[in-house]
């Protein structure tokens, strides 16, 4: 699914709409790989996510690693990936005992972590800037495969 955000406030409505078709969906467990440069509405998709939930506190995990989340219906965990280099880094941040839990687990910069997973059925969220329009993004879900 291909989505268009002209705001940051469009981004996190694409997020929340993602959050509901899942948890409507019956899919109440799910590793969410985002991709994206910097700045390009990452967090923002993810607090959009959040909200469908009732979680009006997120924050970009930049420092932190991992920030959780929880609500009377779900655990979000949200990781920052961009500094993990290696398979250690992931055990040290308790990684994979996030991704054994009946959760969300959202993690930015996924690319740099991906041939470290293991055999996850995941959603891919990427965002790209469009050219020659500062604001606005170009959001692609995929969703695994059957």
């Amino acid at each position: 699914m291909i989505f268009t955000s002209n705001s940051p406030t469009e981004t996190e409505q694409t997020g929340y709409q993602f959050a509901e078709k899942l948890y409507t969906g019956g899919i109440r467990k799910a590793f969410i790989a985002m991709k994206g440069e910097m700045g390009v509405g990452k967090t923002a998709f993810t607090r959009g996510f959040a909200s469908y939930f009732g979680i009006k506190s997120v924050k970009s995990p930049t420092y932190t690693i991992v920030n959780e989340y929880g609500s009377d219906k779900v655990k979000i965990y949200h990781f920052d990936m961009y500094r993990i280099e290696s398979e250690d880094d992931l055990y040290s941040i308790g990684f994979y005992d996030y991704i054994d839990t009946d959760s969300y687990c959202i993690a930015e910069w996924s690319e740099n972590i991906l041939e470290f997973c293991p055999d996850l059925e995941y959603f891919t969220v990427s965002i790209r800037c469009v050219p020659d329009d500062e604001e606005k993004r170009i959001i692609e879900i995929s969703y695994p495969q059957d």
